[in-house]
C-alpha cells in the first residue's frame, strides 16, 4: 500500500511539473490537445487585401524559437497599414506548442 501511495504521488507531481511545459497564449486550454484561434487588436482602417503571418515554437518549454511578432507578420506579408491582427495557437500534450499571429491590412 505505500508503495502505490508513492507511485500515485510521484505521478500526480510529475504530471503537475509538466503541464503545461510547451504552453502559449490561449483563449482556452486542452489537457491533451488544443488549437483555437482569438483576435489580438483592430483598428479603423478601412478594408484589407494582404495578409501575413509569423510563428514561434517551443518544445516541453525547453527549447523555443521564433518570431511570432506583429512586425514580422507584417512584413512577411508586405503590410505598412494594419486592419487587423489574429493569432492562433496550438498544443499537444504540453509537449509541443505553436502560436502564429496573422496580421491583416494594406
Amino acid at each position: 500500500m505505500k508503495n502505490t501511495t508513492m507511485i500515485t504521488m510521484t505521478m500526480l507531481v510529475v504530471a503537475i511539473l509538466f503541464s503545461g511545459c510547451a504552453g502559449v497564449m490561449s483563449p482556452a486550454t486542452g489537457i491533451l490537445y488544443s488549437s483555437t484561434e482569438a483576435p489580438i487588436a483592430a483598428t479603423m482602417a478601412d478594408g484589407y487585401t494582404k495578409s501575413g503571418s509569423a510563428s514561434c515554437t517551443s518544445i516541453l518549454g525547453i527549447v523555443a524559437s521564433g518570431n511570432a511578432s506583429i512586425t514580422a507578420a507584417m512584413k512577411n506579408g508586405g503590410i505598412t497599414k494594419i486592419h487587423h491582427v489574429d493569432y492562433h495557437s496550438m498544443q499537444v500534450l504540453g509537449l509541443y506548442a505553436e502560436m502564429t499571429t496573422t496580421v491583416y491590412g494594406e
